[in-house]
């Protein structure tokens, strides 16, 4: 047999199959084009000079990894499906005189093809794509970023060898299955029936009680670390119970209705009903994947959108001054600081820098944790107990208060205090604390009792930290009640105490570029022990800058975007792909069932009625579970965005209601497609 024959029967059975070999050559262009984009990026040399590289970097080799598992599973897949479709036509060839190594020959021609089309275009739209996911990425970043948008050879290399590797892995999948497969079976194994699958009620039992154990502890979770811990439990019985209700529970449904005669014995719902019970352990699977995809798919970007919005409120919030400087001190060790001198220190590098100084605000105070016993309504300092019930609490004199608000307090009489914002449940006016030693669990030390005599407006400087614990801001008379409060959590916290802390909140006229230039100053400057001279003592001195804080939230939060776009679409792509290849696959299978339908008398109206019905179930069912997935999610994913200092809930409602809406806007474009697909089959 001739060489040349080999390649023209390669190509000639790729073109009779465009149906199902085209969407899979996009969804490999497409992969590759996701994946050396990402791998562009992390090796760009650009990245490298910018603040805040670290993050990108990161997110980039996150993605390269999510997307390189996604697409060999998915890869796979499709390469699993076209060897079905195809079973018929290399069983021809075998029975028309071809030996297996012939097949064989064949299957490496159209890998080949495959290769250079697939990588080959996927390579080149990557290249194109670059620029666009530079710019897009500087956007979303919101500083410069010196990316090099030249061709990247070593993303190249490193995409086409990882992709061809998965190509090579089809490849020797498909040669075995013909090698162990008879011209017989390969002949009959794209018609081959499903028996009716028996009911499994413990299998149903158990995806209900899998996925309501994890709705359960996505809905009762309200401690944001705790979500952290548990999210990824909640998720793996929602995915069980998912699969398992899917499997058994749709199958067991249907036979309820078939039971049904007054519903069953009419002709859309017995057509569509027999059709799908007797396929329902192949669909379960494929509807269980396409409603975990599309759950991923909204998660992800819901999440990452909300990150990335919420943003421009975590900075406010955190630096509500342009430069933020925290100065710690030991009284232990004989340590004070010089208020004033750190004040007069600040005003002066700012002026050598060129940069006014418009307002310099400052303030002592103490920061410790505190159980807020629910039955003896006393502040515990160093008892351990449920996050809910602990809160962190801030001391600041009087001064202290005025020079951060600019309200002046009443006068604060020894025992007094001022509470900013409400006490616990229970407590006040007379509160309580006392020492509990922390390593043994015994009381330590005088309890300190102050009296509450007035209500403030919050300081949101402590209000709006990211500590997990619920704020509990005090303001006493004077700067020796906070030493005493000092010497109480020194005995109960023992190496795990706090020294006292100082705030200075410095406003600048300047703009982003020279609030990073003077803080370049002040890093290198404040290397020489003298440049503090004139600031008393000290153990830590901490300078903050809201415009580095800009930079390093966007890099995280814009690379957390960025990255969920990117795997949202691929994830959309293999939900789109996996939706598609089922409605191919059983629209030739319909296609004698309706024939004969239509042949024993079913009007063609009752047929496009019946198609439509199963059709509409088959697409929507998977889509409204993912929605109530994503409902029930919905606390878990608040409670661990407020790590990151989202803390407005509808910031989080908006980003997954919008995404909800936009995805289902997404589906029914795609339903309108691969329906049309299924409907020609079909007729």
């Amino acid at each position: 047999m001739r060489n040349g024959l080999y390649p023209k029967l390669a190509a000639q059975g790729m073109k009779q199959n465009r149906r199902f070999f085209l969407p899979y050559l996009l969804a490999l262009a497409g992969s590759i084009a996701a994946f050396y984009v990402m791998c562009a990026l992390c090796s760009d040399p650009g990245v490298l000079e910018m603040r805040g590289f670290a993050y990108v970097m990161v997110m980039m080799q996150i993605g390269m990894f999510v997307a390189g598992i996604l697409s060999a599973i998915l890869l796979l897949y499709i390469n699993s499906f076209l060897m079905k479709q195809r079973k018929k036509e290399l069983a021809l060839y075998n029975i028309l005189g071809m030996g297996k190594g012939n097949i064989a020959l064949i299957q490496c021609w159209e890998s080949l093809y495959t290769a250079i089309i697939g990588i080959g275009g996927g390579l080149l739209c990557g290249v194109a794509l670059h620029k666009l996911a530079t710019v897009a990425l500087t956007s979303l970043l919101r500083f410069h970023i010196p990316f090099h948008s030249s061709v990247s050879l070593p993303a190249m290399m490193t995409t086409a060898v990882f992709f061809g590797g998965l190509l090579i892995l089809a490849l020797v999948l498909d040669l075995l299955k013909v090698r162990v497969s008879d011209p017989i079976e390969l002949l009959r194994g794209g018609s081959v029936g499903e028996r009716e699958p028996r009911t499994r009620w413990l299998l149903a039992v158990i995806g209900a009680a899998a996925l309501g154990a994890g709705y359960l502890i996505a809905v009762t979770t309200t401690d944001p670390v705790f979500a952290v811990v548990l999210y990824f439990l909640a998720v793996i019985l929602v995915i069980i119970g998912t699969y398992c209700l899917f499997t058994a529970g749709s199958i067991a449904l249907l036979k309820m209705l078939r039971k049904n005669k007054r519903f069953y014995y009419r002709t859309g719902h017995f057509i569509g009903v027999s059709g799908m019970l007797y396929r329902m352990k192949r669909n379960a699977v494929g509807l269980s994947n396409i409603c975990i995809l599309s759950t991923m798919v909204m998660v992800m970007i819901s999440g990452t959108l909300a990150l990335y919005l919420g943003q421009g409120e975590i900075i406010a919030a955190q630096y509500p001054a342009a430069l933020t400087m925290t100065v710690m001190f030991d009284p232990a060790q004989g340590q004070a600081l010089d208020l004033d001198g750190a004040k007069a220190l600040v005003e002066r590098f700012a002026q050598s820098q060129g940069v006014p100084v418009t307002s310099l605000d400052a303030a002592g105070y103490l920061h410790f944790n505190a159980y807020a016993d629910p039955e003896t309504h006393r502040l515990e300092v160093g008892r351990e107990g449920p996050n809910n019930d602990r809160r962190a609490v801030y001391l600041l004199t009087a001064e202290g208060y005025t020079s951060l608000t600019g309200q002046q307090v009443p006068v604060l009489q020894p025992g007094e205090a001022a509470v900013c914002g409400s006490l616990p449940d229970g407590f006040g006016p007379e509160l309580t604390f006392q020492g509990i030693r922390i390593s043994g669990g015994d009381e330590v030390g005088e309890p300190q009792g102050l009296t509450v005599v007035q209500t403030l407006p919050a300081v949101e400087y402590f209000d709006t930290t990211f500590d997990m614990n619920e704020t509990l801001c005090v303001v006493v008379p004077d700067h020796s009640t906070l030493e005493s409060f000092w010497s109480l959590q020194q005995a109960a916290l023992e190496s795990y105490a706090a020294d006292l802390a100082a705030v200075l909140l410095v406003d600048l006229d300047c703009t982003d570029e020279q609030e990073l230039a003077l803080m370049d100053a002040w890093s290198e400057a404040s290397l020489d022990e003298s440049f503090f001279a004139g600031t008393g003592s000290w153990s830590y001195w901490r300078a903050d800058s809201r415009a580095e804080m800009a930079v390093d939230g966007y890099s995280m939060a814009g690379g957390f975007l960025f990255l969920g776009i990117i795997l949202g679409i691929l994830f959309l792509m293999a939900t789109v792909l996996i939706i598609y290849y089922k409605q191919v696959s059983e629209g030739y299978e319909d296609q004698g069932r309706f024939e004969i339908m239509r042949k024993v008398g079913l009007s063609q109206r009752e047929v496009r009625s019946s198609i439509r019905s199963q059709v509409l179930i088959v697409f929507f069912l998977p889509i409204a579970v993912a929605a109530v997935h994503i409902l029930f999610d919905f606390n878990l994913v608040a409670q661990m965005l407020t790590l990151f200092g989202v803390r407005h809930v509808s910031t989080v409602a908006l980003c997954t209601g919008g995404t909800l809406l936009a995805f289902l806007a997404v589906y029914a474009a795609v339903y309108l497609l691969t329906a049309r697909t299924y409907y020609k089959i079909v007729r």
